[in-house]
């Protein structure tokens, strides 16, 4: 079988077509898949319908799956998979969003020392409105810098902090002492290269709290203008979910953001598996 791959934006992005969940972790096909995930950077796959086994397997076949130290969102017999729902025990939608944090520019496990690799998204239930994902390509917003710009950021290094992020973001569910004493804070070069093909992209995002031996005020003030430069409207690319979708997108070269949707009455049922990556260089 030979994958069919359509492109969905000029800089990232591909629709994978001629592919079913029987095939998807078979040797042949996931050497496809993997090589379509490194030159797209974002990948996705319409009414797969993969179960939460499948998923998990197909997640350890990218490397090793993490085990998110929040394990209040960990899916019942999987703590690979991370449950974004905002149903509560009854399955009624509650009215809470069950993750603010999503709906900031981020790229996953920033915070970590060994960052994101892979993050795969399966849609279970999804609304109507709003509860996309959208997406940006790092290696591009740093080419779009100027040359200023890249020299002057080329040996700086920016703390990751994952309660720093959490804490401004939600005003209930804050990580407890065990967790933050388990994920303290990281250092990462604020440009990194791509392990696999040497670009270069910004590592920065909603985790990112302070610039190394700069001023915090001026290292935080720094941040937030590249954060702003980086998601230029032409670099974006938006995802209207369906039931059954497969995401796959490389946390490498990608950040990515919800959008918000009417969480009292609508369902929006989500399962994310983080494979982690190297450490950035």
């Amino acid at each position: 079988m030979k994958l069919k791959i359509e492109r969905i934006h000029p800089t990232f992005g591909a629709e994978l077509t001629n592919i079913n969940s029987k095939d998807i972790n078979s040797d042949q096909v996931f050497l496809e898949i993997r090589r379509a995930f490194t030159d797209f950077g974002m990948i996705f796959v319409r009414s797969l319908y993969l179960s939460l086994s499948e998923q998990v397997k197909f997640g350890r076949r990218f490397g090793e799956v993490q085990i998110h130290v929040m394990n209040q969102y960990h899916a019942e017999s999987f703590p690979e998979i991370y449950f974004l729902t905002n149903l509560d025990e009854n399955g009624i939608p509650s009215g809470a969003h069950p993750d603010m944090g999503t709906l900031y520019w981020h790229t996953d496990a920033s915070w970590k020392r060994r960052t994101g690799q892979a993050t795969i998204m399966v849609a279970d239930e999804v609304p109507n409105e709003g509860g996309e994902t959208h997406f940006c390509c790092m290696e591009a917003a740093y080419q779009a810098l100027d040359a200023e710009t890249k020299d002057e950021i080329s040996t700086l290094k920016v703390v990751h902090n994952l309660d720093f992020s959490r804490n401004r973001r939600h005003g209930h569910d804050p990580l407890s002492e065990q967790q933050k004493a388990e994920i303290p804070p990281v250092s990462h070069p604020m440009v990194r290269s791509h392990p696999e093909t040497g670009r270069k992209s910004l590592l920065l995002g909603d985790h990112a709290e302070y610039v190394e031996g700069m001023d915090y005020g001026q290292g935080r003030a720094l941040i937030d203008a590249l954060n702003e430069r980086a998601v230029r409207s032409d670099l974006i690319y938006a995802h209207k979910y369906q039931p059954g979708d497969l995401m796959v997108w490389d946390n490498r070269r990608m950040q990515h953001k919800a959008t918000p949707y009417d969480t009292l009455n609508e369902r929006r049922v989500m399962r994310r598996t983080t494979v982690l990556g190297e450490i950035p260089s």
